[in-house]
């Protein structure tokens, strides 16, 4: 039986040719494919792409850190829930890494006395604890994913645009292999659980890569948790040193029945260890979504 294939993507695609996208995705699981001597099991346009790019990037612009510091601080002043949930999945970041709020402190002058997400001061010298002791990992990076996320699970407008764009590439007769990256991890359960059942999806496999939804502000937004409907296997891979995969998705962190399969070999090549060329062209990742295409 002819089965599909959907990439759904994360943030930081913004300004980008949907189609020029889709073919950097799938040159790296062809780069993936190959360190097994195989080859694209199906056509390019059984490959689905569906683009939401612009929408998140409109909604937070092209944000340096100082900006992302202000937005957070803004955010944290008029939103308790906003300053909750941004502070919660920071604060994991840094009990994850092993810094210390003294840490923090000396970075962002010492003298600080206001310790929290109101501050600007202190949620810089947080960007910067972060840049300096996790090697891979960019603070204000973090913090715009969490505010994406946020903005997802909070904002109905934000994911109506998001899961219409999604929910188009998606089947109720062909079987379908999806792969959710990042903030696309997130959309993809959530949509597969919520409306998995009611509209017919068939998915053999669901890949997730890089994957936050481990982190606890993020499981709790989303409870009660259960495993998506029509989904016959979950995998989900991640690079340890991913500081966006912040836990596996295991009984501790996201339980749910039958277990997810959770891949933790991933030596993502790319800078930040979260890319997706870095996951895709994983010969086990890309040999994973290669047998379900074809099985």
């Amino acid at each position: 039986m002819m089965k599909r294939l959907v990439f759904v993507h994360g943030r930081s695609q913004e300004k980008k040719n949907s189609a020029a996208l889709k073919a950097q995705w799938i040159a790296a699981f062809s780069k993936g494919l190959a360190k097994s001597g195989l080859q694209l099991p199906i056509s390019e346009k059984e490959i689905k792409f569906p683009y939401y790019g612009q929408t998140l990037y409109d909604l937070i612009a092209n944000a340096s850190a100082d900006k992302v510091a202000e937005i957070v601080v803004r955010g944290a002043a008029n939103d308790r829930e906003s300053k909750v949930f941004v502070e919660n999945i920071l604060n994991d970041v840094l009990k994850k890494a092993g810094i210390s709020e003294a840490q923090v402190a000396k970075i962002a002058g010492g003298n600080v006395r206001e310790r929290g997400l109101q501050n600007k001061k202190w949620v810089l010298g947080l960007f910067r604890a972060i840049d300096k002791y996790m090697p891979f990992a960019s603070g204000a990076s973090i913090a715009l994913i969490t505010n994406d996320v946020y903005q997802y699970l909070r904002n109905p407008g934000l994911r109506d645009a998001i899961e219409e764009g999604v929910r188009g590439a998606l089947s109720d007769q062909t079987p379908m292999i999806i792969v959710g990256h990042s903030l696309g991890s997130v959309v993809c359960y959530n949509m597969l659980r919520r409306d998995g059942k009611r509209a017919g999806w068939q998915v053999p496999l669901l890949l997730t890569l890089g994957s936050p939804l481990g982190i606890s502000m993020i499981r709790d937004s989303l409870a009660p948790i259960r495993a998506p409907e029509g989904v016959r296997s979950w995998v989900n891979a991640f690079d340890p040193a991913d500081a966006v995969a912040l836990h596996a998705l295991d009984k501790l962190h996201f339980k749910v029945s039958p277990p997810i399969e959770n891949l933790r070999h991933v030596r993502n090549g790319t800078d930040n260890r979260h890319g997706i060329a870095g996951y895709l062209d994983d010969k086990i990742v890309a040999k994973r979504i290669y047998d379900a295409l074809t099985t």
